[in-house]
């Protein structure tokens, strides 16, 4: 594969092209209307804004391979949840799952379920494509079961400059400072924080970021081993306490809890004036590129790192989120699908027009040696911001609704989002969480 650094401006500008040309279009990947979907092999994603770099990787990849071609279906990010647990349990996945790693992919190896791909992914075209760091996620005890497919993901606070300005505020770098901007933008009729509490799921890098930064990775790596009485650590405590007192104070919009976060309200928020700020993943500056393009123009958003807590053994440089996103091929796939699906990963998987439409959505890919093509893309700042932050964090954790299992992962979701809600205290949840681990 020619260096992805050679691609430059020039590379970077046909892949934004390229996009602009396949968004138009009528995607060759796609569904066939009034049937199911046919193809030699299958994949599902998840819509929304990234699903334009997919669908023109999989175009692209059909019309040079008329023999060997991909039908795609996107699915909203929780129903395909649901549905690939179903699917895979049933025997009836795509060829290509995707997925998040963590005790998700664990369950999907130990069920015999997803394809060892260690040769490949020590394929010479194919080795030294991904950050190592990224790459380590997809493996399993010393195995290779899934390989990066999109973007960087780590979580951080975004921030509408003009509403900072408008109180004089400045972005907090400790618990401290945050909480003492709360009053401060209530007096100005201002909601400090959005967050989409109908979905659970954005919930939780609150949760992970203070728990890391009141106790330190090592306890989620207790929660995350299943060690007995893991969920009942002092930080585990402290930092559901530090929620409750954040909810308490008014931090949050009112009525988050109904909010969803598919169809981008809660970011809407931030960029229409109501709320300052927002803790997510680089989805909050791809929903604003597509809902507010003016609002990035202009130089209106912000952002920071999660603050440090007072007292903290966690390192402020420690990241939650998600490394990317992976793919892993179906054990129950034909021999035939199985090697379309490794054919496009060798040869499609992250190259440079995949990277390049990446780039062009806001999503870092992580690929080493792209300094040029971040330098070229529209917006070099964010992007170093992202990339620097997952690669040179001491520690980056997985969200824990994909490193737990899947029925811890649905036991966190909604127990957090009863501490939000105020319905259980913090002991109540350690408790809970507590009884998931298996004796």
């Amino acid at each position: 594969m020619t260096s992805l650094r050679a691609l430059g401006r020039a590379g970077v500008a046909a892949g934004l092209a390229a996009l602009l040309v396949g968004a138009a279009a009528c995607g060759t990947a796609g569904p066939r209307s009034g049937g199911e979907p046919t193809g030699a092999a299958s994949a599902w994603i998840i819509s929304g804004v990234t699903e334009k770099a997919f669908t023109n990787s999989f175009d692209a990849w059909n019309a040079a391979h008329p023999d060997k071609t991909f039908a795609v279906q996107s699915f909203a990010n929780d129903p395909y949840k649901q549905k690939i647990r179903t699917a895979v349990g049933a025997a009836d996945a795509p060829t290509l799952i995707y997925g998040w790693g963590g005790g998700v992919l664990n369950s999907y190896v130990r069920a015999g379920s997803v394809d060892d791909l260690s040769d490949l992914a020590a394929d010479p075209a194919l080795a030294d494509r991904f950050l190592p760091s990224i790459a380590a996620v997809g493996q399993i005890d010393g195995k290779t079961y899934a390989v990066p497919n999109n973007g960087v993901k780590p979580v951080m606070i975004y921030y509408n400059k003009d509403l900072f300005a408008q109180v004089g505020a400045q972005p907090p770098t400790t618990w401290g400072e945050l909480m003492a901007l709360v009053p401060r933008f209530q007096a100005a009729g201002i909601a400090p924080f959005t967050v989409a509490g109908q979905a659970r799921w954005p919930l939780l890098p609150w949760f992970s970021y203070l728990v890391d930064r009141v106790g330190g990775p090592e306890v989620t790596d207790a929660i995350v081993a299943n060690r007995p009485g893991a969920w009942s650590h002092p930080a585990v405590l402290r930092a559901n306490t530090m929620i409750q007192e954040l909810v308490d104070a008014g931090g949050f919009v009112n009525g988050f809890a109904s909010i969803a976060t598919d169809s981008g309200a809660d970011t809407a928020l931030l960029y229409t004036g109501r709320a300052a700020m927002s803790l997510g993943l680089p989805a909050t500056y791809q929903n604003i590129q597509t809902g507010a393009p003016d609002f990035l123009a202009e130089g209106k958003l912000g952002w920071f790192p999660f603050p440090a807590v007072e007292g903290g053994a966690g390192d402020p440089a420690n990241v939650v989120g998600n490394p990317s996103n992976f793919w892993s091929i179906s054990a129950t796939a034909t021999p035939e699908e199985k090697q379309v699906a490794r054919d496009y990963i060798k040869e499609e998987l992250l190259g440079e027009r995949y990277a390049a439409d990446l780039l062009a959505v806001g999503n870092v890919p992580p690929v080493a040696g792209i300094d040029d093509e971040i330098a070229a893309s529209s917006d070099p700042a964010y992007f170093r911001a992202v990339y620097d932050l997952a690669a040179n964090a001491p520690h980056f954790q997985l969200s824990l609704d994909q490193a737990l299992s899947p029925e811890q992962g649905d036991a966190v979701l909604t127990n957090l989002q009863q501490v939000f809600l105020g319905q259980i205290t913090p002991e109540q949840f350690s408790d809970a969480m507590n009884a998931t681990i298996a004796s």
